[in-house]
């Protein structure tokens, strides 16, 4: 157990670094580690796991707890949210002292968030890519994943009535 718990720690803190625009955006590296690598879940069960994630109130970090505990119970879920939450916490801290004593700080804030910017999208999309492809493996399936993204992308509607709908699907045993 202490090495699975040494694994979650070493992958859930390299990935906080990298984590730009928060958790959801480095989920396929989580996927690769979780499931490809470890073993230690399916597709299925990691985007089952990430949809209750989502659906519950609070901040999108949360999924990794989720994960950590589906890995290695209530140990894994206290060691992937601190290996998630820390590091990035403590690089922001001191990554902002600088900028703020630095001269011209406001224009390197700047040029960060617009170099940022388009990484941060990109990696997204890439989760989002990732979850979708985890669950369609029927027709219906695809025509309502690719429904609801392009609900998501071009209205207002709100997202807990499309996850409403996909889950009155799956009980009924339409997809």
């Amino acid at each position: 157990m202490t090495d699975r718990l040494g694994i979650l720690a070493m992958d859930f803190a390299m990935l906080s670094l990298l984590s730009v625009g928060g958790a959801s955006s480095v989920l396929p590296e989580m996927h690769r580690s979780l499931v490809e690598v470890q073993g230690w879940m399916t597709s299925r069960e990691f985007a089952e796991l990430y949809s209750l994630a989502q659906a519950s109130p609070g901040p999108n970090v949360l999924v990794v707890s989720l994960f950590g505990w589906q890995s290695a119970g209530l140990a894994g879920a206290v060691v992937t949210t601190l290996a998630m939450v820390i590091p990035s916490s403590v690089l922001t801290f001191y990554a902002d002292r600088l900028l703020w004593r630095a001269a011209g700080a406001a224009m390197w804030r700047e040029i960060i968030d617009n170099a940022l910017a388009p990484v941060t999208v990109g990696l997204v999309a890439a989760s989002g890519v990732l979850v979708a492809s985890a669950n369609v493996n029927h027709v219906l399936s695809l025509v309502l994943t690719a429904a609801c993204a392009i609900i998501s992308w071009r209205t207002k509607f709100h997202p807990l009535w499309m996850i409403a709908a996909g889950a009155v699907a799956g009980i009924a045993g339409i997809v």
